[in-house]
């Protein structure tokens, strides 16, 4: 068994610029984000650089990515919080404890699902719900913000009960905080927004730009900071600051998790494990295709999970990979996971040393952070793209987001799946039933309202494009039946089966009743072009014995078959 991952383990002198580069780049980037989402979990801000080093280190070890970027993210950050707040104050002891215990227990889940090589569970994630519950989530953020941004407070966690109390508050704002958020939000939106062409413009290259666009946080807060401390504003003007933030690495400690916090935390553990895996995933797997590279779904699991239960170890609380991060890591040059290794070292040296720094920032800077963050994560294109292609998965997307909006983000996302499964198990309920007919001068069938075929007069033969199942199987039987007494001149009926993966008992029984009932009337009944495990189990079967010899490998093999029995016919009756 190999020790070492395989980066690692053939790792080349020439890759390291490229890395230092990205670990150094993304750590500036990282840690007003880690203040930030830390903030919006609910959590101490040092809680969010706890959650920034030995995570990074734990994923560049087992995971599949070259690039990814792992640590605190938005989404997760707020699903800690919706999870949290029933059970504990937030900012207490209790509180961190159980934000620990949450991330280990993802960390478990996630590396369960890896070793179980489960990582097609992620599949039952469709993404128009994916699509939905960020969107939903980003909404959620951008208004709990909201307060922080003007120095106000709320009485409610009902998304638009929070707004009407901000509205009616609004002349109460304070002052210099108000100013301060606002125009950070505004720099932070023309950074995000205009910044990387104006630097074009004067002459930077496009990758330089853009990396110094994306940087723009850490100008924001270095700058508020000054301003804060050069004019005494947490005093004289009462601007709420980060205040106090422990110095120092910290300890090492093993949880063991109540029966009480168990059955409290297991779902939130599990929906907190499946969304971050998909949003991980399909971040690294859009970053891998431009260098050619593989991701693998089920290291993935394994890498995100040994990452929460480090997280869990150093009193963090659950992580994934960032879309932002993950971009400025690639574009920085990063070209190994050693570049992650790199942001935790200097992430582990700003906790350490340096965490005084951050004592004057002011909350409503970290809110506009986290705004500008999360307001690119609304999607409307996915949802006018569903639309015109599929209303269901339209569908699908906009309750999901009205579901996290009135509901939280648990039940949201559980309405989206729910939702997603039932459309799903509706649509084959209803499956496509084509009648066909041969092609002139080939061996091809295809659906004769839709195609010029050839037909004989005494063969029904229908496609039926789905498995066959509890939920299809009458309306399969149904529709044959209704086919058959439209045409009093059918003698065979010919099923085909391309597109049929399985036959559960439910439609086997059916068949075997319509089977019967065919030859009660002198019809005989007939399949072809069945799949190979599907015959495995019809062989063994009632209907199998009775369909001896009329089971057939292609469609025109059934066609020449009724073709000789009509000729062996007209010659007896002559």
């Amino acid at each position: 068994m190999r020790l070492l991952p395989e980066w690692l383990a053939h790792y080349q002198k020439t890759k390291l610029p490229g890395d230092l580069t990205a670990g150094l780049i993304v750590t500036v980037m990282l840690i007003p984000q880690s203040l930030a989402y830390a903030m919006l979990a609910g959590l101490p801000p040092e809680i969010g650089l706890y959650a920034s080093v030995l995570p990074l280190v734990a994923y560049a070890l087992l995971g599949s990515s070259m690039t990814l970027a792992v640590g605190p993210v938005a989404v997760a950050s707020l699903m800690t919080a919706s999870a949290l707040q029933p059970l504990a104050q937030p900012g207490t002891e209790q509180y961190v404890v159980l934000a620990a215990t949450l991330a280990l227990l993802s960390g478990i889940m996630l590396l369960a699902f890896g070793l179980l090589r489960l990582g097609f569970l992620a599949n039952f994630l469709s993404h128009p719900v994916i699509s939905g519950f960020i969107s939903g989530s980003a909404i959620l953020i951008t208004v709990s913000q909201l307060k922080h941004l003007f120095g106000l407070t709320t009485t409610t966690n009902n998304v638009f009960q929070e707004l009407f109390q901000l509205l009616v508050q609004l002349p109460q704002a304070n002052p210099a905080t108000t100013v301060l958020g606002l125009s950070t939000l505004a720099f932070l939106f023309f950074a995000r927004t205009y910044l990387s062409g104006v630097l074009q413009k004067v002459g930077l290259k496009q990758k330089t730009a853009s990396l110094i666009s994306r940087l723009a946080p850490m100008v924001a807060v270095i700058v508020s900071i000054i301003t804060v401390a050069q004019w005494n504003l947490a005093a004289e003007a009462e601007v709420a600051i980060v205040g106090e933030v422990p110095a120092g690495l910290p300890s090492l400690n093993v949880l063991v998790p109540s029966m009480n916090h168990l059955a409290a935390l297991w779902l939130p553990a599990l929906l907190i494990s499946l969304v971050g895996f998909v949003e991980s995933v399909s971040v690294a797997q859009s970053l891998a295709l431009k260098r050619q590279e593989r991701i693998q779904p089920n290291r993935e699991l394994l890498g995100l999970g040994a990452a929460n239960m480090a997280s869990a170890l150093s009193g963090g609380y659950p992580v994934t990979g960032g879309f932002a991060r993950s971009v400025v890591n690639f574009a920085a040059g990063a070209n190994t996971p050693l570049a992650g290794v790199i942001s935790a070292v200097l992430m582990a040296i700003v906790i350490a040393s340096l965490t005084g720094l951050f004592h004057h920032l002011p909350q409503a800077v970290l809110s506009a952070t986290i705004i500008i963050a999360v307001t690119a994560l609304v999607d409307f294109s996915t949802f006018k793209s569903a639309w015109q292609y599929d209303r269901a998965d339209a569908l699908s997307l906009v309750v999901t987001l009205i579901g996290v909006l009135l509901l939280g983000v648990e039940a949201g996302v559980l309405i989206g799946v729910a939702l997603s499964l039932a459309v799903l198990v509706w649509r084959s309920s209803r499956p496509h039933i084509a009648i066909v007919g041969r092609v002139p001068g080939t061996e091809h069938f295809r659906n004769v309202r839709r195609h010029k075929v050839d037909t004989l007069p005494n063969l029904l033969a229908l496609r039926v494009d789905e498995s066959l199942f509890f939920a299809n199987a009458s309306l399969v039987q149904s529709h044959i039946e209704r086919c058959v007494a439209a045409n009093p001149k059918v003698e065979y009926v010919l099923l085909l089966c391309p597109a049929v993966n399985q036959i559960d008992s439910t439609a086997l029984e059916a068949l075997t009743q319509l089977q019967e009932s065919l030859s009660a009337k002198g019809i005989q009944f007939m399949l072809a072009e069945v799949k190979g495990p599907v015959m495995d189990r019809l062989h063994e079967t009632h209907l199998g014995r009775a369909l001896e010899g009329l089971i057939f490998l292609s469609a025109h093999d059934a066609f020449k078959f009724v073709e000789e029995r009509n000729l062996d016919s007209l010659a007896f009756s002559r």
